[in-house]
């Protein structure tokens, strides 16, 4: 949500809304593209409110990540609270979705990162500590459903896990090169995956 820029905020919410902002900018558009005026437009402030808060777009790049993958984390917990455990994969997979519909899919921005990561030794460092993260809470996903009775025993978590990870890839493929695989496409694999994963097909609230 955009504030005017003589709008007061406490520091940590002002804060706050330049991430959503940014992350809003970077995942439509990219890392390079972006810049500070854009990122500032789009919160409703002024570059300088904005610099206040951030000494630098790459630090501000990097808070969008972290923000992405927490936001994964959070909605991630509501929906499987509300399918229960042995649906945990098929709640990861909504979650990721419904974030892509908000205009802040976090592979968007892995995908830049990837790209800056090879001049940058900053971002490098950073998506490297970052994407194990995201593998651990993936792999943490498939044993709860294994655990749980919605994914069998003998699945490979962590491979599993990698193999999430370029389907939430291929998200970005489509966003960004539009026609090459489409929303009911995706859907597909994602029913393909989840039914050989599991066992089951997509609960229904997921198709």
């Amino acid at each position: 949500m955009k504030t005017s820029p003589t709008q007061r905020l406490p520091a940590a919410e002002r804060r706050q809304a330049l991430i959503e902002a940014a992350s809003r900018v970077f995942s439509t558009g990219s890392y390079a593209g972006a810049t500070t005026a854009d990122i500032a437009r789009e919160a409703g402030v002024s570059e300088p409110i904005l610099y206040r808060h951030f000494g630098s777009k790459r630090d501000l790049y990097l808070a969008c990540l972290h923000y992405g993958r927490e936001n994964l984390r959070d909605a991630f917990d509501a929906k499987v609270a509300e399918l229960g455990e042995e649906n945990a994969v098929a709640a990861l997979g909504i979650s990721l979705l419904g974030m892509r519909n908000q205009r802040v899919l976090p592979p968007n921005l892995w995908v830049q990162a990837v790209t800056e990561a090879g001049e940058d030794a900053e971002i490098r460092k950073y998506l490297r500590r970052h994407m194990k993260e995201l593998h651990v809470f993936i792999a943490d996903v498939i044993r709860r459903a294994q655990a749980a009775g919605g994914v069998p025993a003998e699945r490979d978590a962590e491979a599993e896990a990698w193999i999430f990870v370029g389907g939430a890839l291929l998200l970005s493929v489509g966003d960004r090169l539009g026609g090459v695989v489409d929303h009911d496409q995706l859907i597909r694999v994602a029913r393909a995956r989840h039914t050989w994963l599991t066992g089951r097909d997509l609960p229904k609230n997921r198709r």
